[in-house]
């Protein structure tokens, strides 16, 4: 139960610096700081929901898509979160493109990342009593 809920955490604080280095990098691209939150928790929802619905169907109709599910399901997460928040808006056909590539690339850095940063102490203590 822990683990899910350190998992949910991290997801979410990757996909808010993600949205926010985004916004940060890109002119056409911009995120409240009120709507912040609610624009996290809906890319959030819609992601966990969207990459294994992709992930399935490039396994079954086009393995060789495999690879680019996670683009596709941060595409159509960022695009439903700004069409569901005020939050975030996104124009422009190749900010588009960017924003979905800068904010796969950074909330998987992130992920990556984070555990490190936040859990530090506790991978020392579980490394230490082996």
């Amino acid at each position: 139960m822990i683990r899910l809920v350190a998992t949910g955490v991290i997801a979410l604080l990757a996909n808010a610096v993600a949205l926010v280095v985004g916004a940060l990098v890109l002119d056409d691209m911009s995120l409240d700081v009120l709507g912040l939150v609610i624009a996290v928790l809906v890319y959030t929802g819609v992601a966990v929901l969207a990459e294994p619905l992709i992930r399935q169907m490039a396994l079954k109709s086009a393995p060789v898509l495999l690879g680019s599910s996670s683009l596709v399901a941060t595409l159509i997460s960022l695009v439903i979160t700004a069409i569901v928040s005020d939050g975030l808006r996104i124009s422009g056909g190749t900010t588009w493109v960017l924003a979905t590539v800068i904010v796969w690339a950074v909330a998987l850095a992130a992920r990556l990342l984070l555990p490190l940063v936040l859990f530090k102490k506790a991978l020392a203590e579980a490394r230490d009593r082996r």
